[in-house]
């Protein structure tokens, strides 16, 4: 739990732009929707290894929103049979099913369905206020935590002094 709280913290405080925080958890919130041996999870790692994204940030959002994803299994499921129920979509979903690609990509179930089009839904809202967030949590919030005397205290100790010239960290 405190390895955890403390590689989030760090991924906040990092040097990297919010930009590439963000981007690097919305496209973890994909593959941790989605069931995870899908075409499309390939093509999100493919795009965040090669975009430019916090990869420290992608894989800390992949453990968070694969165990959200579990819990929301059940709506995914219904929102994916809503979406291949559909009477006048039918004639497309047969195409798909048809085309040796699509029918591994398996969208013909309804978890996959579901939490697909969710994930690709949210993606630009949670790109656009994870990153607001971020500005607003190191333009202010950062700012004044670092203000607190107990932070300072602790920054200013021998200890953490040793330790960051030691291993690098803040220099």
């Amino acid at each position: 739990m405190l390895n955890t709280l403390a590689t989030f913290l760090k991924i906040l405080n990092s040097e990297t732009r919010p930009t590439q925080i963000s981007l690097a958890l919305a496209f973890s919130l994909i593959v941790g929707f989605t069931p995870l041996f899908s075409l499309h999870n390939l093509l999100v790692i493919l795009l965040v290894l090669v975009i430019r994204v916090n990869l420290a940030a992608f894989f800390f959002g992949f453990s968070l929103f694969s165990g959200i994803g579990y819990l929301l299994d059940p709506l995914f499921h219904e929102f994916g049979q809503l979406v291949l129920n559909n009477e006048s979509m039918n004639p497309l979903w047969v195409s798909l099913y048809n085309s040796t690609v699509w029918r591994l990509e398996r969208f013909n179930n309804t978890i996959v369905m579901g939490s697909l089009l969710i994930s690709l839904v949210l993606f630009i809202p949670f790109v656009l206020i994870t990153n607001y967030l971020l500005t607003k949590y190191r333009t202010s919030l950062l700012q004044w935590i670092n203000r607190i005397r107990i932070v300072q205290t602790i920054k200013d100790s021998k200890l953490i002094t040793v330790y960051r010239s030691l291993t690098g960290v803040g220099s």
